[in-house]
């Protein structure tokens, strides 16, 4: 996905304005128009969301708007996302151990 969001951005010459500041802000954009969409939903509606066809279409679209951001800042910055990903479970399970008597 990453050389394909590559190919396409240097088919358009757009990689110059693909910096990492440029990246990070678009990303929190995309992510605020996924949020956007969950913004007044209640608990119960927003497990329900992709219930509507509509609906579903434009998280679906959010979600690949932020997903193509991430991995274009991935790319820029030399970082392999899914080894960023272990590593900080990693840690997470380091900091937060199972505990036998629950939250």
């Amino acid at each position: 996905m990453q050389r394909r969001l590559a190919e396409f951005a240097a088919a358009r010459h757009w990689q110059p304005f693909h910096t990492p500041k440029n990246l990070v802000a678009a990303l929190s954009v995309e992510a605020s128009e996924l949020v956007e969409i969950f913004q007044w939903l209640t608990p119960e509606e927003s497990a329900r969301v992709m219930d509507d066809p509509d609906t579903a279409h434009r998280v679906t679209d959010e979600v690949a708007d932020v997903l193509a951001y991430l991995l274009q800042l991935c790319e820029v910055l030399g970082v392999d996302p899914l080894a960023a990903l272990a590593a900080k479970i990693d840690r997470n399970e380091h900091r937060f151990p199972v505990s036998e008597e629950g939250p």
